[in-house]
C-alpha cells in the first residue's frame, strides 16, 4: 500500500514517497521518512517491508560514505545505483531483501539522474518511475503531464496532482507525503504535504 515516485527535471531529481507506517490493517504512525538522504547529492525513496528497507538503506549509505572515506572521491549516481544493484543481486540468492528504491542524484558532469531498482535486482535510468499501488495513478498522470526539461514549479505541480490522484482513488491511500529535492544545490527536503498529523502523546 505504498507509494514512491519521482522524476527528472531541468537541473534536478524529485522523489516523493507516503508516510505511513503500516503492518496489515493497522496504521502505527503517519510520518515516517522513506526517503534516505544517501550523501550530499544523493536520494534514495524505498518501499518495502519495512525492516528490511531500513537495514538495506542504511546498510547502502554507510558503505558509500565509507567508499567516500577511503578513496577521497564520491560516488556518481549511476555507481551508487550498480553498487546497489549488485547488493539486492548478491541478497537475492541468500537472504533476500523485500525492498524497491528509486534512486535520484545529481552529478556535475551528467545533471540529474534517477535510477529504478526493484526487489528481484532489476536497475533502470528512468526520466520518470514509481512503486506501490499508488503507481498506477501517479504514472499515469506522468504519461499524461511530464515532458523533458522541466521546472521546479511545473514539477512540483505534476507532483500535488499526482498526490491528489492517489487520495481520491485509492481506497487505501495514504494521507501524508514528503517530498525531497536533489540538484547542484545538494540533497534536501522540499516539503511535506500532510492531512492527517499524529497527536502527541501525553507525558504521564
Amino acid at each position: 500500500m505504498e507509494c514512491v515516485f519521482g522524476l527528472v527535471g531541468n537541473g534536478f531529481a524529485i522523489v516523493v514517497a507516503d508516510t505511513s507506517a503500516v503492518h496489515s490493517i493497522l496504521v502505527h504512525k503517519s510520518n515516517e521518512d522513506k526517503i534516505m538522504v544517501l550523501d550530499s547529492h544523493k536520494l534514495v525513496a524505498a518501499s518495502g517491508e519495512p525492516g528490511d528497507r531500513v537495514q538495506f538503506t542504511e546498510y547502502i549509505q554507510k558503505n558509500v560514505a565509507l567508499y567516500q572515506f577511503r578513496n577521497g572521491i564520491p560516488l556518481t549516481t549511476a555507481a551508487a545505483a550498480n553498487f546497489t544493484r549488485g547488493e539486492l543481486a548478491t541478497a537475492l540468492r541468500k537472504n533476500p531483501y523485500s525492498v524497491n528504491i528509486l534512486l535520484a542524484g545529481y552529478d556535475k558532469e551528467t545533471g540529474p539522474s534517477l535510477y529504478y531498482i526493484d526487489y528481484i535486482a532489476t536497475l533502470h535510468k528512468l526520466e520518470k518511475g514509481a512503486f506501490g499501488y499508488g503507481s498506477y495513478f501517479s504514472l499515469s498522470m506522468m504519461d499524461r503531464h511530464f515532458h523533458s526539461g522541466m521546472s521546479v514549479e511545473e514539477a512540483i505541480d505534476l507532483v500535488d496532482k499526482c498526490i491528489v490522484e492517489i487520495r481520491s482513488r485509492l481506497v487505501v491511500a495514504p494521507p501524508n507525503f514528503v517530498i525531497k529535492i536533489v540538484d547542484k544545490d545538494g540533497a534536501r527536503e522540499y516539503a511535506w504535504r500532510q492531512s492527517v498529523q499524529d497527536t502527541p502523546v501525553p507525558s504521564a
